[in-house]
């Protein structure tokens, strides 16, 4: 699985720069550019939930993460399967997936 960075702040399951999901999908079926993916499993975090989701850190969240990647076109996909080492979810002020992107992608 590859070591999964994430700077997507306003992300529910954003634990200090740690997923706290097992596995996401990128989606970008059609993407030629990494502003073309997004994170699909990207839910808002909504106000007042920030503070005590960000200082409540449960050890679920870890570093690596199976990542469903539907950006086909991407270097590292493999039958949907990210085989990149490492990866960057980025999207600081989002607000929906459409507002991440997985700055890791290159097409092939």
């Amino acid at each position: 699985m590859p070591e999964l960075k994430c700077t997507v702040q306003t992300c529910v399951h954003n634990k200090q720069f740690l997923c706290d999901l097992d596995a996401i999908q990128v989606g970008g079926s059609d993407a030629k550019h990494p502003r073309e993916t997004c994170c699909d499993s990207f839910q808002e975090r909504k106000e007042g939930a920030y503070q005590n989701a960000y200082s409540d850190v449960t050890g679920k969240a870890s570093d690596t993460s199976k990542i469903d990647c539907k950006a086909v076109e991407c270097k590292y996909n493999e039958n949907c399967d990210c085989h990149a080492g490492k990866i960057s979810v980025e999207g600081s002020n989002a607000c929906e997936c459409d507002g991440t992107e997985c700055a890791t992608f290159s097409c092939r």
